[in-house]
């Protein structure tokens, strides 16, 4: 099981700040399966916003940490090659529990099928 420091997570994604939403990966097969942490802290810019006196993390910014997360996933899988892969959908997706500052997210993305554009 591989880990991944935030330098070798930039080198794999082009995502940067303030967009970019994983800070380690815990765990990773390179075959199906990876466990990404964001930390949540008080200063991301988003709860300036969102909401100033109640900060929550929007979900819009956790699912885009999780497709991050699979992004990661799927470059290693591809053996690292050039291309980007992108984010095309999302099916019943539900939030349990609002995050806010000093929560951590353990991001678990497990693929289940693989399809190619290319």
């Amino acid at each position: 099981m591989s880990v991944m420091s935030i330098d070798e997570i930039m080198a794999t994604l082009p995502h940067r700040y303030p967009m970019l939403l994983v800070d380690r990966v815990l765990e990773c097969d390179d075959e199906k399966h990876i466990v990404g942490l964001k930390n949540v802290t008080m200063n991301e810019p988003y709860f300036q916003g969102h909401f100033p006196s109640v900060p929550v993390m929007p979900g819009v910014l956790q699912l885009e940490a999780m497709a991050q997360t699979g992004g990661i996933l799927l470059t290693r899988l591809k053996g690292g090659s050039s291309g980007i892969p992108y984010f095309m959908s999302i099916d019943k997706a539900k939030f349990r529990r609002i995050v806010k500052p000093g929560d951590q997210l353990r991001i678990e993305v497990e693929i289940l099928s693989l399809r190619s554009q290319s």
